[in-house]
């Protein structure tokens, strides 16, 4: 079986569709993993969500989803992040809501933790090196864990005396093996890794290998849609750096 694996949406709908677009190029799937944070910061908050539900995910929920629907404080949030935010609570149905507040925080799926920021914090710890990726693997009982929240697509390996850290770049293949792992599928709507193309994996169960892409979308049109919604500037321009 094959598996779509997608985190960090962030309502970017052109993002989005090119990642479902690219991800039938190269075979399809039959299932889809959502590591949390469907909204948030870009234009299209309802409309990735229908997308989304159309393809009958398994989903986690991100500190962005539950703080669209009010279940968390944005006190935490940057100011552009904040400001952003509550333009996307008040875009929202109410069935956009019961959805972003159906999703668990944690996921156990077969060897699989299903996260957003950390098996440690679900919602707000980052693992971006190798000294907390280390700490987390005490804190999930599977052999593999997913996670986002970074926008960087990466692979923390655990061995019997250190934790190893490699980059995903485009048409990388991760074969499982018998390490620990945990891996981030890198950010469709928000890329933050230097490449501005969406982020995304396929999960291959029969070959137990996680093939990664980058496919490049119209961020002009995100970025147009994103300005006349008034979202704040650095969210626009951001998106045509990928940092």
């Amino acid at each position: 079986m094959k598996y779509l694996v997608i985190a960090d949406i962030h309502s970017n709908l052109e993002a989005f569709e090119a990642v479902l677009e690219d991800a039938h190029n190269h075979g399809g799937f039959g299932h889809a993993w959502c590591l949390g944070d469907v909204v948030g910061y870009g234009p299209d908050p309802s409309a990735c969500i229908s997308l989304l539900k159309t393809l009958d995910p398994v989903c986690v929920c991100g500190n962005h989803d539950l703080a669209a629907v009010g279940k968390i404080d944005i006190g935490d949030f940057n100011s552009d992040a904040a400001r952003a935010n509550r333009w996307t609570s008040g875009q929202l149905s109410g069935d956009d809501r019961d959805f972003l507040l159906g999703m668990p925080e944690v996921l156990v799926l077969d060897d699989f933790t299903l996260v957003h920021g950390s098996p440690r914090s679900p919602l707000w710890e980052y693992i971006a090196h190798a000294f907390t990726a280390s700490d987390n693997f005490r804190c999930f009982d599977t052999k593999y864990c997913l996670v986002g929240h970074t926008h960087v697509p990466f692979v923390f390996e655990q061995d019997q005396t250190s934790v190893n850290e490699g980059h995903m770049d485009n048409g990388d293949t991760l074969r499982l093996g018998d390490s620990r792992l945990i891996i981030n599928p890198g950010g469709v709507g928000q890329p933050r890794d230097g490449d501005p193309r969406a982020g995304y994996a396929i999960y291959d169960s029969e070959e137990r290998a996680f093939y990664h892409y980058r496919v490049a979308y119209d961020i002009e049109t995100t970025q147009a849609r994103m300005e006349k919604a008034g979202l704040p500037g650095l969210l626009v321009s951001r998106l045509g750096s990928g940092v």
